[in-house]
């Protein structure tokens, strides 16, 4: 089977990290040897690629075409508009879209089936798209397309016109497949495929034998839903704890200031982003890795750390408690406050698990299920198409 995965959210070489999650269960499709894959990743458009305009330099350095792991990926620039963008975004991505596909199509690329990730405005664009091009669709949501962006009116309405015009809906975790259920869209046409874990690539590393402070890390962009201030707030109540930072973000000076004002700084340190490949050592030179996030759908860093054997702390929100749910796995905060994160490090600490029993818990959760489940799916909603195509030209027959 030929799928066309379509998504603003994908690596390019610009920013190699940006939407890896996505990237990273196309990878294991396409390595089940079932499934062949195109993606249509769109950058917003911008005219300059001088490093004065930063993040907006790195869009537009962002290449046409590129090859990532074997799969084509075709980067069609989109127009954004600023204050109204919001609501006509969908609209101008399936637009600046549309011919890309239509050239494919034209060359004698064809595909059976979109696979969208997130739903707004990707999902709704992808909708559009399929309307257009008479093609089955699967859109994923994957967190705040679901949680957050509903509670607009006009994008709601469209994410729900999208989830009931795609063949079937993917949600990361069962507390957003709830979540979408509750927008109106039939249950039977939601499906919950969880996040798997690269276990080759996140996997224990020898830990050295001398013992230093209890080392905390925390993984991800520093913007205001991931909260680390609230673990930098906790260092206070924890005395004889040190924080390590990957990640990098508009939060950045605003972390750092709160650390010296708290008097911690010398106990924080800054790594900035990290490559997905180097975190290995980060996650298992650490003793607990701690997620204070107000919004997660499925957190890809708690599995790649217990991965590593290292147990982790982690708020109670949307798909979090279906990826902590053993003692050998971690602990979930009472409450995201200072005191709630210092709470749970000191239970964990009270009991702390064996890193290997750690480990065995990740293990559980290898993409190969995930993997499955996606064939299952993609195989359902084709065959149902075909039969349907079959009794309309056999209506048609005198």
């Amino acid at each position: 089977m030929k799928i066309l995965t379509f998504s603003t959210l994908f690596p390019n070489s610009e920013k190699p990290g940006h939407g890896i999650f996505v990237e990273t269960r196309l990878r294991h499709l396409v390595a089940s040897g079932q499934v062949e894959a195109r993606v249509v990743a769109p950058v917003p458009w911008f005219p300059s690629t001088h490093p004065r305009f930063g993040d907006y330099a790195k869009q537009a350095r962002v290449p046409r075409q590129e090859q990532r792991h074997g799969i084509t990926v075709l980067h069609p620039r989109y127009p954004t508009i600023p204050r109204i963008g919001m609501n006509v975004a969908p609209l101008l991505l399936a637009q600046a879209v549309k011919p890309v596909i239509a050239r494919m199509l034209d060359e004698g690329d064809d595909f059976d089936l979109i696979d969208a990730h997130y739903f707004y405005p990707d999902g709704v664009a992808a909708a559009m798209l399929a309307r257009h091009f008479n093609k089955p669709l699967v859109i994923t949501a994957r967190g705040s397309d679901i949680t957050l962006i509903p509670q607009h009116p006009l994008p709601r309405r469209m994410i729900r016109w999208a989830a009931r015009r795609a063949d079937a809906v993917i949600t990361v975790c069962n507390a957003l497949r709830d979540e979408v259920i509750a927008l109106g869209v039939d249950a039977a046409r939601v499906t919950s495929l969880r996040n798997g874990v690269d276990l080759q690539l996140f996997r224990p590393t020898e830990r050295l034998a001398t013992k230093g402070p209890f080392t905390l890390l925390t993984v991800g962009h520093l913007v205001p839903v991931k909260a680390q201030e609230l673990i930098i707030g906790a260092l206070p109540l924890l005395p004889d704890v040190r924080l390590v930072v990957a990640g990098d973000g508009v939060n950045r000076q605003m972390l750092e200031d709160l650390a010296r004002t708290l008097n911690v700084a010398e106990r924080v340190q800054f790594l900035g982003a990290v490559p997905q490949a180097q975190l290995r050592s980060h996650y298992g030179a650490a003793d607990a890795l701690v997620l204070a996030s107000s919004r997660e759908g499925w957190a890809n860093v708690l599995l790649e750390s217990m991965a590593c054997g290292t147990p982790v702390v982690a708020s109670r929100v949307y798909g979090t408690p279906e990826v902590v749910a053993a003692p050998e796995a971690g602990v979930l905060m009472a409450e995201r406050t200072p005191q709630g994160v210092a709470d749970a490090v000191n239970a964990l600490r009270a009991r702390y698990p064996d890193r290997l029993a750690t480990r065995r818990y990740a293990e559980r959760f290898s993409w190969d299920d995930t993997t499955a489940g996606q064939l299952r799916l993609f195989d359902d909603i084709l065959n149902r198409r075909q039969r349907q195509s079959s009794g309309t030209l056999a209506c048609r027959l005198p």
